[in-house]
Order: C-alpha cells, then structure tokens, then sequence
C-alpha cells in the first residue's frame, strides 16, 4: 500500500468529466480526490465518470471520501459513474450503498458508453 494517489481530470465533452484515479484510495487521497471533483463540478459537468484501475486498495476512509462525493454530486444533480475493473471492489461498493447513487461499469468504455 502506498500513500500515494495520481488524480487527473479528462474532459471528454462539454458535459462530461472523467476523473483517472491510480494508486491507493486512503485518507491520504482525500484532498486530490475532493480537488478533482471540485474542477470537474467548476465546469459544469453533468456526468462525472471515476476510472478504477484494476490494482488499486480501497479502505473504509476511501469509501467514506466516496460517500462524501457522492453527496455532493447528487446535491448539484449530477451524475456519477463509476468505472471498476475488480468485482472485489464492485461487491463492497455495492454492500456500502454506493451503487444506489452511482453508476457501476467494470470498465471505462462501457461507462462512456452509457453518457
């Protein structure tokens, strides 16, 4: 496990945001990630992909960081999507609740597919 996190924002359209997320998703990810959303939300994006790779770790301060977001995306009415690759981690965010707020694809090219 490693401290640390690359977070980049892709904009694909004038509608749509895609947050790259690679590495661990730990307490210590907390501000890139709120960083990230935060210039995706600045530009009016409606649909807001999060892009998984494979290897990351996810803890319980991860989730409640994604739990915060997801908050945050349905005050301002956006759409969240969530691109996962490991059914490990689609099965806990799906026993945390994520999935009734966020949208879960076990890839980025589905995901974008369905925008």
């Amino acid at each position: 496990m490693s401290d640390e996190i690359q977070v980049d924002v892709q904009y694909i359209d004038d509608k749509t945001a895609i947050i790259h997320l690679e590495g661990d998703v730990t307490t210590f990810s907390e501000k890139d990630i709120n960083d990230a959303y935060k210039a995706a939300s600045d530009n009016d994006n409606s649909n807001i992909i999060f892009n998984f790779r494979e290897n990351d770790y996810i803890n319980s301060a991860g989730i409640a960081i994604l739990i915060g977001v997801v908050t945050e995306a349905r005050k301002q009415n956006q759409r969240l999507i969530m691109a996962i690759p490991s059914s490990h981690f689609q099965k806990i965010f799906r026993m945390v609740g994520l999935t009734q707020y966020a949208d879960i694809y076990s890839s980025l090219e589905e995901a974008k597919a369905q925008i």
